[in-house]
């Protein structure tokens, strides 16, 4: 049987994440403590109390996630009942695809979370550089999605930017542009408009200075070859075939759209039949129901999900 490690992205953080599994698990503790020493600050400290919003900050949210997902991570390949869990692809929304990357060999654990880190800080430096936000619309097509935002954007920025599932599609854009889409989407039949909580118009060109940032950070990082699990790439849907591709990939991603329905129904037509979720949240687990409702995910994202699939 085939099988995915999916992984979430920015969005999944909340405190008190990953904390329960490190002090259940040594094996995710050293994770942390690691992450502590590569990043320079408490890390753990910042999962386990917050606040809130020091956690939700692009800087933070982005290695947060990432370690808490690489912490569950190296707890299924540590323990004898998952040691033998082997995905054939791995899969990451946004950020969740450097955790994808790490997850099949193609970064060390210290190189993918400097570049997470790096990513996040470039992010939130664009974004307090521009005036940004991000919408999502609940039960627009694509084309009436793209004829919103030609009305509400009056020659503002306005992308849609999030392919999530069907019926769930994010706009980015210009604050004044979102704040017209967000009013608009119901004369078009959207069931629900709802700006989101983020520091600017992400995976549109107002990031582009943090493209610049990553693509530097990017040219000094050892990127090893794709070997035998294949990772699925957010911005085309196809499958990286080697390291400049892979670098370009995350360079694009910060101003492209985010393609996460058609990563997964690539999957499911290349056979793909067991799929985990390791990380934060149930956000991943949510959009395949929408996606395919006959394919269940197997989400592990807290202490007790792990002892039961490892009992």
């Amino acid at each position: 049987m085939k099988t995915a490690f999916l992984f979430p992205g920015q969005g999944a953080q909340v405190v008190g994440m990953g904390i329960e599994i490190a002090h259940s698990y040594d094996i995710a503790a050293k994770i942390f403590e690691q992450a502590n020493e590569i990043l320079g600050f408490d890390l753990s400290r910042i999962c386990s109390e917050g606040p809130a919003e020091e956690l939700n900050s692009t800087a933070i949210s982005q290695p947060a996630i990432f370690a808490t997902s690489a912490a569950i991570l190296e707890i299924l390949r540590t323990q004898d009942k998952t040691s033998n869990l082997h995905p054939d692809v791995t899969a990451g929304l946004s950020l969740g695809e450097y955790t994808a990357l790490y997850a099949a060999g193609i970064f060390s654990f210290e190189n993918a979370l400097k570049l997470v880190q790096k990513r996040g800080q470039a992010m939130q430096a664009a974004a307090d550089a521009t005036e940004g936000t991000m919408v999502s619309i609940i039960g627009l097509d694509e084309e009436k999605i793209h004829l919103l935002c030609e009305q509400a954007g009056e020659d503002e920025l306005l992308e849609p930017v999030n392919f999530n599932c069907p019926g769930q599609i994010v706009v980015s854009g210009t604050k004044a542009a979102c704040r017209r889409a967000k009013e608009l989407a119901p004369k078009y039949g959207a069931i629900k408009a709802v700006r989101l909580d983020v520091a600017g118009a992400f995976h549109t060109s107002m990031m582009s200075s943090a493209a610049e940032n990553l693509r530097e950070a990017l040219s000094d990082c050892e990127i090893s070859p794709p070997s035998t699990i294949k990772i699925i790439a957010n911005i085309n849907a196809e499958y990286y075939q080697d390291e400049e591709q892979i670098a370009d990939g995350l360079v694009k991603q910060l101003t492209s759209p985010i393609l996460w329905q058609k990563c997964m129904e690539q999957l499911l037509e290349d056979g793909i039949e067991e799929f985990y979720e390791i990380g934060p949240g149930r956000v991943l687990t949510g959009l395949m129901k929408r996606i395919n409702r006959k394919i269940k995910v197997n989400n592990i994202s807290t202490a007790q999900s792990l002892s039961e699939l490892i009992k």
